[in-house]
């Protein structure tokens, strides 16, 4: 069974950076779009960017600007770069990955930004 793993959450001050990643494992061919989710508490899970397996790229407006998605087709790997953190990016962020009908989420990284 295919799956993605997420790494490089953690605390950052507001301003700071971080840079999130998630390889998928088990997944052949690779993905079609992969993309970020983030679900803040008491809210509802919400797209933050995604990319085609061409690099066709879609952001949110809120993080337009600040985040950056890239990907590396041969390692089956999407980043996001984020800048310019505010304290409304608190959430957990996870990945996502679609081949065909499937869908495939990671199991979550929290991000939380705070001073």
């Amino acid at each position: 069974q295919g799956q993605l793993v997420e790494s490089g959450g953690g605390l950052v001050q507001p301003g700071g950076s971080l840079r999130l990643s998630c390889a998928a494992s088990g997944i052949r061919p690779g993905l079609d779009v992969m993309g970020w989710h983030r679900q803040a508490a008491g809210k509802q899970r919400e797209l933050v960017a995604s990319i085609t397996r061409g690099g066709i790229t879609t952001y949110a407006d809120s993080v337009s600007g600040r985040f950056t998605i890239s990907r590396d087709n041969a390692k089956n790997t999407v980043y996001l770069q984020m800048n310019a953190l505010k304290t409304e990016d608190t959430a957990v962020y996870y990945c996502n990955g679609v081949l065909g009908i499937r869908n495939y989420w990671g199991q979550g990284t929290q991000v939380t930004v705070s001073s």
